[in-house]
């Protein structure tokens, strides 16, 4: 049996930021994840807090106002910005971000609905601001419609239009925004695009892109449109598969690997040993085979109902998956709501932790991410957040030996 410092579950920003850090910190690290986490699926910007419940125009200092049972009050706010200043640097050379903690942007989403937003893709920056924009789609990518978008920027009282380029990467029938992102790359595919939008751009327009510009190199990328364009030029999320998120996994997944970062995809775990009130080691399914890894100390970093990180059985009974942590939370009567906006009764259950992200009884497992209780990520703007502050605090616990922890905290 393998023996590790550290056993981080997951592949989401959570469990790549807590691998990475530790990694650096000198932990011998095993990263085992089902798959490649949410990240795929997410736009990546780090939204910190956007409502609390009215919209917030300064998320560090709304922090304070969020309960002792949220998961950044196990953080603090120096905590949250210590894991911002960690992950800006991490992604400075190949995927730049901008921003912080003193005040959220309004960025656009593919609907054309203006988001709050604390740290950014600096090829996303620009769609900052009140000057017009013209919205650029093209016909063959069918997860953007740039019309729409158009229409709602208009209808927020940011003059916009659309326009609609016929270019298909490699003449193929249906591509996805990964194809663009791949075309984008190209130098002359980049050229193109420029040429067909020069004569058709207005005074003092900004110009917005699905966040297609580019996999490989997208600061490359962009920097030559707004040098063709002679504008501000921005991206714009798009729907799955997200294009900025594989970015950000790429560059993430990169650190572990020159950190020498052992990393096992399609690894489901489904139990540990225990010895008193420690878990001595994990069990996975690796393909066919079941494996034993050894460990001092678990992040689990595993998501949510969304990702699989916690499930509900057909009796309504919330069981986290991983190591079979209790899950909190969970209401007994109403469960959902029928307007979907609403607050929803099930949004707070996870995993209960307290100051040190310790489950009860767990003396070195650390929860991090989705998994958590207490937040309403969706509801709150907060998800990339949460998971980058806990997952970069869970590093440092481990590094710093931990401090002896409170009882746990109900949801």
């Amino acid at each position: 049996m393998s023996h590790h410092d550290v056993i981080v579950v997951g592949t989401g920003l959570a469990g790549l930021t807590a691998a990475a850090r530790l990694a650096e910190g000198g932990a011998r690290v095993l990263v085992l994840a089902k798959g490649v986490g949410a990240t795929h699926l997410s736009p990546c910007t780090i939204d910190v807090l956007g409502y609390a419940p009215d919209r917030v125009s300064d998320p560090g200092a709304a922090l304070a106002g969020l309960g002792e049972d949220h998961p950044y009050a196990a953080v603090g706010r120096d905590g949250v910005a210590a894991a911002i200043g960690w992950f800006t640097d991490a992604m400075r050379d190949r995927y730049p971000y901008t921003g912080g903690l003193d005040r959220n942007l309004l960025l656009p989403t593919a609907v054309g609905a203006l988001k709050p937003t604390a740290v950014v893709p600096e090829t996303m920056a620009a769609g900052d601001g009140s000057d017009p924009v013209l919205v650029v789609g093209f016909t063959a990518l069918k997860d953007f419609h740039a019309p729409l978008l158009a229409d709602n920027l208009s209808r927020a009282g940011i003059a916009a239009r659309a326009v609609e380029l016929g270019l298909v990467p490699e003449g193929r029938v249906d591509v996805n925004s990964l194809g663009f992102a791949r075309a984008f790359d190209d130098p002359a595919f980049r050229a193109e695009v420029a040429a067909q939008l020069v004569a058709r751009l207005g005074a003092d327009e900004r110009v917005a892109f699905p966040a297609v510009l580019g996999i490989a190199d997208a600061p490359a990328a962009w920097g030559t449109l707004r040098e063709r364009l002679a504008r501000p030029v921005f991206e714009v999320p798009t729907l799955p598969p997200s294009v900025p998120g594989m970015r950000v996994f790429a560059v993430l997944r990169e650190r572990l690997r020159r950190a020498g970062v052992r990393v096992i995809l399609n690894a489901v775990v489904g139990g540990a040993e225990r010895a008193g009130g420690r878990v001595s080691a994990v069990r996975a399914r690796v393909g066919l085979r079941e494996v034993t890894y050894g460990c001092d100390w678990v992040v689990l970093a595993s998501g949510g109902f969304a990702s699989g990180g916690l499930e509900l059985d057909s009796r309504w009974k919330a069981r986290e998956r991983a190591l079979g942590l209790p899950v909190t939370g969970v209401p007994t009567d109403e469960r959902f709501r029928a307007d979907y906006f609403a607050e929803q009764p099930m949004a707070r259950a996870g995993v209960a932790v307290d100051r040190d992200l310790r489950p009860e009884g767990h003396e070195n497992v650390l929860v991090a991410g989705a998994t958590l209780a207490g937040a309403q990520p969706w509801r709150e703007k907060s998800g990339d957040g949460i998971s980058l502050a806990t997952g970069h605090r869970a590093a440092e616990l481990i590094l710093g030996a931990a401090v002896p922890s409170e009882p746990a905290r109900a949801a």
